[in-house]
């Protein structure tokens, strides 16, 4: 299944709902596409306007890599369910069965896999749009600090399945390798977005 060609209203109802995903890592791929989406926008509006000429060419190169994000973002929302679907199920095997330990292990890690590229891209929109607020129109300055904020809220969303993941994995080494990324990740890039938010609420109050 594909939640995103679903309709809005369809999708956030499922995410409403006791079923397992959509879940949280969805959600933040999905609000990852649509902050990287507000950043294209700043650069469509830039585009073809004498007053940024000379910048013109950076946003089209810019334009191109945040159109390739947005896609990258919605495969993502569809690719988390698939990850997490074996540790749905290892999570009912019973604690008896001796095989349990290894497929819990197996898909925990596998169940990390898609929340860290969410926050590895999520931390490109942040770069981006950095760029798109500084050079890009000013008449759209709201949609780039519309855009960091949704980019960041990718960011900690994603963080959140990576670490009660990691939590419960006993493979130590491999738990702290991803927590120490993922805290890199969230301390350069939450504070790069909080500074972009900072920097447009400058410029429209």
């Amino acid at each position: 299944m594909s939640f995103v060609n679903m309709p809005i209203a369809e999708f956030v109802e499922l995410l409403a709902s006791k079923s397992p995903v959509p879940g949280g890592g969805g959600a933040s791929a999905l609000v990852g596409a649509v902050g990287a989406a507000l950043g294209n926008m700043v650069g469509s509006l830039t585009v073809g306007k004498k007053k940024y000429a000379d910048v013109e060419a950076d946003i089209i190169a810019l334009q191109e890599k945040t159109t390739a994000l947005q896609k990258e973002f919605l495969r993502l929302a569809d690719e988390d369910a698939v990850v997490f679907e074996p540790l749905s199920k290892a999570y009912g095997i019973p604690k008896d069965d001796p095989s349990r330990g290894k497929i819990m292990e197996d898909a925990l890690k596998l169940a990390c896999s898609v929340p860290m590229d969410i926050m590895r891209a999520a931390a490109r929109a942040i770069d981006i749009i950095a760029e798109f607020a500084e050079k890009g129109s000013a008449l759209a300055i709201s949609d780039a600090g519309v855009g960091a904020a949704f980019a960041k809220a990718a960011l900690v969303g994603a963080s959140f399945n990576v670490f009660i993941n990691t939590k419960a994995m006993t493979d130590k080494a491999s738990a702290g390798e991803l927590n120490a990324e993922a805290n890199s990740l969230l301390s350069e890039y939450g504070a790069k977005a909080d500074e972009i938010v900072g920097s447009v609420y400058s410029r429209v109050k």
